[in-house]
């Protein structure tokens, strides 16, 4: 396909299934990250070498991402595709009031990030007449026992793709996808996993009608569609990957 493709948050769970997913398809993947991960990038580097790029960056921090943009320019023709934000913490406290410094840290990561790189990538991507897509969660839509900054940015993120996917129409198309209960290793399942299995595995079996957690390669194929040219006439829609586990009608 040859696409230039930014990742936000692609060198764990479900950005780097993503990253793994577009590259294999032969694009070109430009992956930031705030922290360097040397096993996962020597193992893409040496699988699809001259086809991902990676750069550190907090993009919680405006100039850090504009500046980042420049280097991506230089290492994609001055073209950009697709730009993906999987940026995301749902850790906290599930007091129904946080505190400030709380709910300012969450919503930094959960809203500000996703709306840095749209506010830093979006000329590019009309220029291309490209896709922006935001990871966000089903904690957006109803109450799970997630964190509330965290439900309320990620709930936020789904308005905001609404009013630009219909503002931006037809030059970008700009939709969500929003994962349920996502399995992988060091991730937060991971963690809860060993800290209380019984209760985990009770959970899982009651509320969610698949009875299991879902896998990082399952939203990647998700996503994969979702950016490709078979769904070129969707846009401001939410696609929610979750084994059935809310309730409510979308």
């Amino acid at each position: 396909m040859n696409k230039n493709i930014i990742i936000i948050g692609g060198t764990r769970g479900i950005g780097l299934s993503i990253a793994n997913k577009f590259l294999h398809e032969k694009n070109i993947v430009h992956i930031i990250s705030r922290n360097a991960i040397p096993k996962i990038e020597e193992d893409l580097l040496r699988k699809f070498s001259g086809n991902v790029f990676f750069y550190k960056c907090d993009a919680t921090l405006v100039d850090e991402l504009s500046s980042v943009r420049k280097d991506i320019l230089k290492n994609s023709n001055n073209i950009i595709d697709k730009v993906i934000c999987n940026v995301g913490n749902g850790s906290g406290s599930n007091k129904y009031i946080q505190d400030s410094q709380e709910w300012n840290k969450s919503w930094q990561t959960n809203f500000n990030s996703p709306i840095f790189s749209a506010r830093i990538f979006l000329d590019d991507l009309k220029k291309s007449k490209g896709v922006l897509l935001f990871i966000t969660s089903i904690a957006a839509f109803e109450d799970l026992g997630a964190p509330i900054s965290y439900s309320v940015a990620k709930s936020a993120i789904e308005s905001y793709s609404k009013v630009l996917a219909r503002r931006l129409g037809p030059d970008v198309r700009v939709n969500t996808v929003a994962p349920g209960n996502i399995f992988f290793e060091g991730g937060t399942w991971d963690a809860k996993l060993k800290d209380n299995p019984a209760a985990v595995k009770k959970m899982i079996e009651s509320q969610v009608p698949m009875k299991r957690f879902g896998k990082p390669e399952e939203v990647a194929e998700l996503v994969s569609f979702i950016c490709s040219d078979k769904a070129s006439f969707i846009t401001g829609a939410c696609f929610i990957i979750d084994g059935g586990q809310t309730k409510t009608l979308k």
